[in-house]
């Protein structure tokens, strides 16, 4: 007798391969058969005849570690048919972390993480972070560990090299938490104190990775036309000093560019890998795109406090007038204070002229001025939306998707009243829209949602239709899987998945959210 049994679907089994025809049998937290079984039992029967029978997608870069605490049963994710995440990203997150180290991160990331109350959980290393998770959200997770918090715990927010003491003491750390489960390391080398590591800190770590089987995950040190070439050749170079598999987050580049030195790579024997949402414009804290790496010094305190003189501000106006990133673009996705939460949804200088009460674009040093207070009134905890940059488009990530070495990463944010529309629509507009259009085909699609990431990061028995693995599975039509989620409604759920499965226990059935909480914490390599 089997729990649940699924007639006459189309079978994609998360190889590249053809679908094909055949039913699908659930017995505990296993796929049990697949074939033709006319005559079997089950205490569930579901008729899914005409629907894709898919395993289920792995989200390989999300900032759902916090958002899930709070939301287990989280909607955005079931809906799109993700049942796994990969959390810990950037290189500033929340395991292994001391109460001071946490603290930071908390406040640090509020603006892409949300620093969201969660009372009924407690933990500082990983294995404790990961026990927050299991059985008690609807999705499966696993988690990277970031080299600014083992950054903090050993030299604070010093913005200099670690003395060789120093590294092994990180290094130390690393070891414990890849033993308790931690599928490999990040870094956020745009943000503060992860940027502080240079190539010699992050091979010595790497070091310890390629022992364990791990792998070291990126926010390169820039995306952009002129910095995406040396920020990819000191990740080739980790990789070649240490022999560890790279991989980059979301791959916001020109692909004509930056796909042959990838090519190249891989040619040398560097195993390298991207993760990629579907969308021309990203999303972070505007702190880290408009306050030079100086001034961010020493921490969110000394930041604000840098910001309140008025020779900081006169400093700004140089920098806001040579940008990182075109502020003319940034929209605020999320404004954590009553008295500035009205501004979400706004552009930067519209929030600015409103809060003048200006008739023409304002002055630098009031665009200055605004946006300091802003960041004060916030903590540094303002998120926004921005546009990559101009020579970036459509094509762009069309062609990094058809790359061999890309995987479906959302790079979801669920904060604010404007997020970006990524955490709730990418994996939908991947296999709903980009199928229907023949960017992809159904194959590919799923292939690059699921097996992928799965294989990448060492999720055992996982992102395949296979007899004896878990039954993680979506089941849908991409005819009607549909997206709804726009930069002005980012948090409209995406439609059309029939069934989710997570550990064969159904989250979706028949289109309707179930109580079930069947997620667990993943551990590399452990089924």
């Amino acid at each position: 007798m089997f729990d649940y049994l699924l007639r006459g679907g189309r079978i994609v089994d998360g190889t590249g391969l053809p679908w094909f025809r055949a039913d699908l049998a659930i017995k505990g937290d296993r796929i049990a058969a697949i074939g033709h079984f006319p005559d079997a039992a089950a205490l569930t029967v579901l008729d899914v005849t005409g629907l894709v029978v898919a395993p289920g997608f792995v989200d390989t870069h999300v900032h759902g570690d916090l958002a899930l605490l709070v939301d287990p049963d989280h909607e955005p994710a079931i809906r799109q048919g993700v049942t796994t995440y990969v959390l810990g990203q950037d290189g500033v997150a929340f395991a292994p972390a001391s109460e001071a180290t946490l603290q930071y991160m908390r406040r640090y990331t509020a603006g892409f993480n949300g620093n969201f109350p969660t009372p009924d959980h407690q933990w500082h290393s990983v294995a404790e972070f990961l026990e927050q998770f299991h059985r008690r959200c609807a999705l499966n997770v696993c988690t990277l560990v970031p080299n600014g918090n083992l950054r903090m715990e050993v030299l604070g927010l010093d913005p200099r090299p670690a003395t060789p003491a120093e590294l092994e003491q990180m290094r130390s750390h690393l070891r414990m938490a890849l033993e308790q489960g931690a599928v490999g390391l990040s870094s956020g080398l745009d943000y503060v104190p992860s940027l502080y590591a240079d190539v010699d800190e992050l091979s010595a770590l790497c070091e310890v990775l390629t022992a364990y089987g791990g792998v070291y995950v990126t926010h390169m040190r820039g995306y952009t036309p002129e910095k995406a070439p040396r920020a990819l050749e000191e990740v080739f170079t980790i990789a070649r000093r240490t022999g560890c598999p790279v991989h980059v987050s979301h791959f916001n580049c020109l692909a004509r560019q930056t796909l042959p030195l990838l090519e190249t790579a891989r040619q040398h024997q560097i195993d390298i890998t991207f993760d990629l949402y579907c969308y021309l414009y990203g999303s972070t804290i505007v702190a880290m795109l408009t306050l030079p790496p100086e001034v961010l010094a020493g921490g969110i305190d000394a930041t604000c406090e840098r910001l309140r003189q008025p020779e900081t501000r006169r400093q700004l106006e140089i920098a806001f007038a040579h940008p990182r990133f075109p502020i003319e673009t940034i929209r605020l996705s999320s404004v954590p204070h009553p008295d500035w939460q009205h501004y979400e949804g706004y552009l930067l200088v519209d929030a600015c002229c409103e809060a003048y009460r200006l008739t023409a674009p304002p002055t630098l040093r009031q665009l200055v001025d605004f946006t300091c207070d802003l960041l004060i009134a916030t903590d540094l905890a303002a998120g926004c939306v921005i546009r990559h940059f101009a020579q970036r488009q459509e094509q762009d990530i069309l062609e990094l998707m058809r790359s061999p070495w890309m995987m479906a990463g959302s790079d979801g944010i669920f904060v604010g009243s404007r997020p970006h529309p990524r955490g709730f629509g990418c994996f939908a507009r991947y296999l709903g829209h980009h199928v229907r259009r023949q960017d992809w085909t159904l194959e590919e699609a799923v292939s690059k949602c699921a097996w992928h990431g799965a294989r990448r990061f060492g999720l055992a028995y996982r992102g395949q239709i296979r007899e004896g693995w878990f039954a993680d599975l979506a089941v849908f039509d991409p005819q009607a899987l549909t997206d709804h989620a726009t930069y002005d409604h980012g948090t409209a759920l995406a439609t059309g998945m029939q069934h989710v499965f997570v550990n064969g226990e159904p989250v979706l059935l028949h289109g309707q959210r179930t109580s079930a909480r069947p997620g667990r914490a993943l551990r590399r390599g452990q089924a």
